[in-house]
């Protein structure tokens, strides 16, 4: 029986490395990016690193070019590279504005579009959000660019569900508040083990999740957009 394939974004460290790890660990093929395409600490023979910068339209290109020539279908996609410069900060400022829409935004969006045609019948698209970028929760004047972003990527998820609604099962994922790099508090207060959020990640895209839905796998529950 062939191996299910992911792709997953950011793979090199933090949730999508342990994510990598806990697909290996369940018989996936895994396609792991990051911006040099070499992850070293990975030895599997299912383990396919690439080259990624996600803000470069030629980078993009060249990842997609090896995967359409690699691969007939992708299973699932994760698109789990984000950055965070401006958490906690109050204020914006352009430059963290701006890196934070290139790669949180505009990245996923004209990396995943080309690839949409490659996706299996029934495939899945996760994309890897916040509930820092729930409108309808939100009460703190904190990470201008962060939360707008996740917002952003929350919408561009239920577009995606819109419009492909009779073929991929497409949804945004909260990872939970997971010790990581992302900003200093994370690696403080973060509640979770990148492993830990992995694991919360890989049994929701395993469930009969409903497509267009915005899921806290922490928590279990769906979150409000």
């Amino acid at each position: 029986m062939k191996n299910k394939t992911v792709l997953i974004t950011g793979a090199s460290k933090g949730i999508g490395f342990a994510l990598s790890l806990k697909m290996l660990s369940e018989g996936y093929f895994v396609i792991g990016t990051s911006r040099t395409g070499v992850i070293q600490s990975v030895a599997h023979e299912n383990f396919l690193p690439i080259a990624l910068d996600i803000t470069r339209t030629e980078s993009i290109n060249k990842a997609h070019q090896l995967l359409l020539d690699r691969f007939d279908t992708i299973d699932s996609i994760i698109n789990n590279a984000g950055i965070g410069t401006d958490l906690n900060q109050l204020t914006p400022d352009q430059d963290s504005f701006d890196s934070t829409f290139a790669v949180n935004v505009r990245g996923v969006v004209f990396f995943t579009e080309p690839l949409l045609d490659l996706l299996s019948k029934k495939g899945s698209i996760i994309m890897i959000s916040s509930k820092m970028g729930s409108v309808g929760t939100c009460v703190a004047p904190d990470s201008v660019a962060y939360r707008m972003s996740k917002s952003a990527i929350n919408m561009y998820t239920k577009i995606l569900a819109n419009r492909f609604s009779d073929h991929y099962r497409v949804a945004a994922v909260h990872p939970g508040y997971v010790k990581t790099a992302i900003s200093e508090t994370a690696k403080v207060h973060g509640r979770l083990t990148p492993e830990q959020s992995a694991e919360n990640i890989f049994t929701f895209l395993e469930s009969d999740f409903r497509t267009g839905v915005f899921w806290d796998s922490e928590a279990g529950t769906e979150l409000t957009w």
